[in-house]
C-alpha cells in the first residue's frame, strides 16, 4: 500500500454546488494540507471518505480499502479531529475511555494513560473544565491510543493561541515520525501547514486547483508588483487573482511566465496564502 487515500472521479451534487471529479492520493507517512476557501468543498470531501455522505461518482479507497465495503474495517484503523468536541461535557476524562475502547479492537489502556501523560492532561478534569488546547489534546489522545493508522483533521487548531498550535504540531509530527502513519490536515490556518505539511490539496470552487508536493507548489508561483503602466494585456493575459492598488497592481504568477517581465516588477516568493487569495479571485486550475 502506497496510499493512505486514494480518491478518483469523486463527484457530489447539491442544489447549488457541485464536488466536481475531485481526485487526489495522500502518500504513507506523511502530512497533507486540505485547504481552500469555505464552501469550497472541503468539508463535503472528507464527509464522502468517511461515508458520512452518499457520493454520486467516483472511488475512494481509505489504507487500500474500499470506503464502501470495507468501511466497518477502515474505521478500526482511522480516526477523526473536528472542530468540536465529541465527549459528553460532564465526563471526566478518565471516563472517556470506558465509553470509547469498546468500539476499538486496538485500545491500549497504558497508552492512553500514557497520552494524558505526555499531554498533561488531568484525569479527573471534566471536558467542560478544559481550555480549547486541552479538548483537542484529549481527542488526540484517543485517536492515538488505538494505533489509528490515518488521521483526518477538519479544522483542529482553530480558536488556538499559537504556542498551543505549536505544541499541537509537534505531537503531529511525532505521530507520523515511524512513517507507517499519515494525516489529512484540513485547516484556514495555512502557516501552520507550511511548517509540517509534505503534501497540499487546494480545493477552489469544487475542483481541485493543485495537489502535490508543498515544496512544488510553492516553487512553481510567485507574487508580483508593478506599476499602473506595468500592467500590460501580456502580463493580464498570465496573471491569477488580479488586485489592483492605489499605485499599481499584485497578482500571482507562474514563475514559467517571469523570463520577460520588466525590470521595475518585483517578484517574490508566495505563502500558501497568497496562492489561496489569488486563486479565489479567478485562476487557472493546474490539477
Amino acid at each position: 500500500m502506497n496510499n493512505a487515500i486514494e480518491i478518483q472521479q469523486l463527484t457530489k451534487h447539491y442544489k447549488d454546488f457541485t464536488l466536481n471529479n475531485v481526485s487526489f492520493s495522500l502518500p504513507v507517512g506523511h502530512i497533507m494540507g486540505f485547504v481552500g476557501q469555505n464552501g469550497a468543498g472541503k468539508t463535503t470531501t472528507i464527509n464522502l471518505i468517511l461515508n458520512m455522505t452518499e457520493r454520486d461518482g467516483g472511488e475512494i479507497k481509505v489504507l487500500g480499502l474500499d470506503n464502501l465495503r470495507d468501511e466497518q474495517k477502515i474505521k478500526q484503523d482511522i480516526a477523526v479531529v473536528f472542530d468540536e468536541v465529541y465527549f459528553v461535557d460532564t465526563w471526566k476524562i478518565n471516563e472517556t475511555e470506558k465509553a470509547v475502547k469498546r468500539f476499538y479492537s486496538n485500545w491500549s489502556g497504558d497508552s492512553f494513560r500514557q497520552y494524558l501523560t505526555d499531554f498533561h492532561l488531568p484525569a479527573d478534569k471534566r471536558v467542560n473544565e478544559l481550555s480549547r488546547g486541552m479538548k483537542v489534546k484529549l481527542m488526540l489522545a484517543v485517536a492515538m491510543s488505538y494505533d489509528a493508522k490515518l488521521l483526518i483533521l477538519d479544522e483542529p487548531t482553530s480558536g488556538l493561541d499559537p504556542v498551543a498550535r505549536d505544541e499541537l504540531l509537534e505531537i503531529l509530527e511525532a505521530y507520523i515520525a515511524g512513517g507507517q502513519k499519515s494525516i489529512l490536515f484540513s485547516t484556514h490556518i495555512t502557516s501552520d501547514l507550511e511548517k509540517v505539511a509534505d503534501y497540499i490539496t487546494l480545493i477552489d470552487n469544487g475542483s481541485i486547483f493543485y495537489s502535490g508536493t508543498k515544496e512544488n507548489l510553492l516553487a512553481s508561483y510567485c507574487v508580483v508588483r508593478g506599476d499602473s503602466h506595468d500592467l500590460t494585456d501580456a502580463i493580464r493575459a498570465k496573471i491569477i487573482g488580479l488586485k489592483k492598488t492605489a499605485g499599481g497592481f499584485e497578482a500571482l504568477l507562474p514563475v514559467s511566465d517571469t523570463k520577460n517581465l520588466a525590470p521595475n516588477i518585483a517578484a517574490e516568493a508566495p505563502s500558501i496564502d497568497d496562492i489561496l487569495v489569488a486563486i479565489s479571485k479567478g485562476g487557472r486550475n493546474l490539477a
